[in-house]
């Protein structure tokens, strides 16, 4: 599939300019995400699949709040 509608779509909607010599490498990107994306959505998930990580904000040594 060519992305590059969808990306000068978006870039619009957005208020983004990408420029020209950018372009080849925005879509080559977005070519990538997008199958590894295809990838995970072929993947049969259940509720075990759930992430067990969980984040814990810590203060860092010696820094108080």
């Amino acid at each position: 599939m060519d992305h590059r509608a969808y990306i000068a779509a978006a870039a619009d909607t957005l208020g983004l300019k990408i420029p020209a010599q950018s372009q080849a490498g925005v879509v080559m990107y977005f070519d990538l995400a997008a199958g590894m994306a295809e990838l995970l959505q072929g993947l049969p998930l259940t509720a075990a699949d759930e992430s067990g990580s969980v984040f814990t904000p810590v203060v860092p040594q010696g820094e108080e709040r």
